[in-house]
């Protein structure tokens, strides 16, 4: 549901984001990464050579996907620079996003290369609650997922949907939170998703997210993979999987979404 004036009105931040007077708006939908390799990788992969300029200090560039203009931008990590991000290409006119990002793996059957569609996020960092209406268990746009769901199983990615554990502290992953979360049915451990979501819904804009297992962490000790074949190649599937869900995304389902907010 997206915010109200009247709430608005009613919790009213001192600093507000929003457009400045020379600023140029940014295209509708809009890809955002948490690594510079994914960045880099998807500017290369449209073959780009447009100029990039930088909001709040993130490297924003728009590339053309089969016809269709997306903004890319990153890196952002963690969630409190990921909002911040956020917060400003919302201002710039950001109606669609896709997240992507990587994650550690709490469960056996998501092994290093394997793709993770969120559903929910838990949320363990300290940036949504400061949002009314956040959420402990944040989730994506209903209709976003669905598109990311629907491309995913038509191109037969190893892909699991649920829930996962979002965190402030990457070294605090202890190993009685990664087997308690597990054993609660969450698929992943990453360090943004449930503020983007919370924000996202509080700004009444579609956000989803999806995410590559880089590494292994269900056994209790350390198995990373950011050697492994396998999980550039699912690297590879996420971006353009992500790209033709926004190439796809009709902006009439944009109008229907907040018809019905």
């Amino acid at each position: 549901m997206a915010i109200t004036k009247t709430t608005l009105a009613t919790d009213t931040a001192i600093i507000q984001p929003r457009r400045g007077r020379r600023e140029a708006p940014v295209t509708p939908r809009l890809l955002m990464t948490f690594t510079r390799a994914d960045f880099q990788e998807l500017r290369e992969l449209a073959g780009s050579e447009q100029s990039r300029r930088y909001l709040v200090d993130c490297p924003y560039q728009e590339i053309v996907w089969h016809g269709q203009v997306v903004g890319v931008t990153g890196p952002a990590p963690g969630a409190p620079y990921a909002v911040m991000v956020l917060e400003k290409l919302i201002a710039l006119g950001a109606e669609t996003i896709i997240a992507l990002g990587w994650a550690g793996s709490l469960r056996p059957e998501a092994a290093i290369g394997h793709l993770i569609l969120p559903e929910a996020a838990y949320s363990e960092e300290g940036t949504s609650r400061h949002y009314p209406g956040a959420q402990t268990l944040a989730r994506p746009d209903r209709d976003l997922l669905a598109a990311l769901r629907l491309f995913l199983t038509t191109t037969q990615n190893r892909c699991h949907c649920g829930p996962i554990w979002t965190t402030d502290a990457i070294y605090r992953e202890t190993r009685d939170k990664v087997a308690a979360y597990g054993a609660q049915g969450m698929w992943a451990v990453e360090m943004e998703m449930s503020a983007l979501f919370n924000v996202a819904r509080y700004r009444g804009v579609a956000l989803a997210g999806l995410l590559v297992i880089s590494d292994e962490l269900f056994t209790l000790t350390w198995r990373h993979g950011l050697r492994q074949p396998e999980f550039h190649q699912a690297r590879r599937q996420a971006q353009i999987a992500a790209l033709e869900v926004l190439r796809r995304h009709s902006p009439s389902q944009e109008q229907e979404r907040e018809g019905a907010a």
